[in-house]
């Protein structure tokens, strides 16, 4: 069994370890994707571990796969009927369960991750691999001025948590609605008809755009024709697909996405309360998370 409690002080064969779990849910995901005609493909740091690595970032304690909305929604409203293996359940916030995250993830039940942000709530667990929404950008100034207004309501009463490394003005303005708006029930509302007006059909669209991955993303623009097709790329022991524009997405988001950071940057970066491959977070539920008494999550 391999457990960890923060990952900041994981070793390099307990990172490893995540990461299999992890590599075990990409394939699952990418089988579904290609027996139901969905185009995904590796995105962020994991991108950036396929062209540099061939494989994870060493360091790296998540993957991320982009999916364009009409795919990903489709993936959402259809994963009870595509999905032939229980352990794994596509996790999205909804009225009732709320995972302070914008996007979607597939969990593995039968493993456990549970994220400081997450240790309150009565949600799957399980490690997960993430996937990100990519939107068609409103047309005109005005248009795209408003989109940007509903993402960031959106990602503000979604999410409902400070962000982190936002800085403090970002973090004061996301207080502010949060203190002014307590109602679970009213923030789902607000949410709910802010994603509505954000991914509304935009028949005039050129381009298209991040909108649940923070301010940045709302002001990059994508060429649709980074992702008018993929390359598969070898991944550890499989091949995985990048867009055909990878180099210009890259570029664009992490500039000089070749070059190696230094020791002190090589981080996992998710807050974690606990993390265990080979046990079921259900096992947990009442000592790592969902802990009525503070105390007796320290003599468990």
């Amino acid at each position: 069994m391999t457990k960890i409690v923060d990952l900041s002080q994981a070793t390099a064969d307990q990172i490893r370890a995540l990461q299999l779990k992890e590599l075990e849910i990409l394939k699952y995901v990418a089988e579904l994707c290609v027996a139901h005609g969905l185009t995904y493909y590796m995105c962020g740091g994991t991108c950036i571990g396929t062209i540099r690595h061939h494989g994870f970032i060493p360091w790296d304690d998540d993957v991320d796969i982009f999916m364009v909305r009409e795919d990903y929604e489709k993936l959402y409203h259809k994963w009870t009927s595509y999905s032939t293996d229980p352990k794994y359940e596509l996790c999205r916030s909804d009225a009732i369960h709320n995972y302070h995250h914008a996007a979607m993830t597939v969990n593995d039940s039968s493993t456990t991750f549970i994220n400081l942000r997450t240790q309150n709530e009565d949600v799957n667990q399980g490690i997960a691999i993430d996937i990100i929404p990519i939107d068609h950008q409103a047309p005109t100034v005005w248009k795209r001025m408003t989109q940007r207004l509903n993402a960031i309501l959106f990602s503000i009463f979604i999410n409902q948590r400070l962000p982190d490394h936002q800085g403090r003005f970002l973090r004061a303005l996301t207080a502010l609605p949060l203190n002014m708006v307590k109602s679970p029930k009213t923030r789902y509302r607000i949410w709910k008809k802010a994603e509505k007006r954000m991914t509304k059909p935009q028949p005039n669209s050129k381009n298209l755009v991040e909108l649940v991955s923070g301010m940045k993303g709302l002001f990059r623009t994508f060429d649709p024709d980074w992702f008018a097709s993929t390359i598969q790329m070898p991944f550890e022991d499989t091949m995985m697909p990048v867009m055909v524009g990878y180099d210009q997405y890259l570029t664009l988001v992490f500039h000089d996405y070749m070059t190696i950071p230094p020791k002190n940057e090589q981080l996992a970066k998710h807050k974690t309360a606990m993390i265990d491959t080979e046990t079921p977070y259900l096992q947990y539920r009442g000592t790592e998370y969902l802990v009525s008494d503070p105390e007796s999550r320290a003599h468990a």
